[in-house]
């Protein structure tokens, strides 16, 4: 029980980790510094890849016979992360759009 509330902390802070880093690539963005918002996004899909790996870890256990004990940490950080997935994504479009605003406003 104790490895998959491990597992569930290394969720949330690798997720918690991965939004803040996507956060930072937005406000990079705003500020039409695109190689800075770049770099935050690669790094906040860094972080959400080592939650998924951990998620992965998880899902072997219990395909081999390790049962998991669904525990409200466990649904948090599930919900967590896929948040953080979903807000990376938008951020990627966020950050192309912020660059094609930037462009056509260079263009007047």
């Amino acid at each position: 029980m104790e490895e998959f509330n491990e597992s569930g902390m290394s969720l949330i802070l690798h997720s918690g980790d991965a939004k803040n880093s996507a956060m930072k690539a937005l406000r990079f963005a705003r500020k039409h510094e695109f190689d800075e918002a770049e770099k935050h996004l690669k790094e906040a899909r860094e972080h959400i890849g080592e939650a998924h790996q951990s998620q992965t870890d998880l899902l072997h256990k219990e395909a081999n016979g390790d049962a998991t004990t669904v525990s409200l940490l466990m649904v948090h950080a599930q919900d967590h992360m896929m948040n953080t997935l979903s807000f990376i994504d938008s951020t990627d479009e966020m950050i192309h759009l912020y660059k094609e605003i930037y462009e056509l406003k260079k263009e007047k």
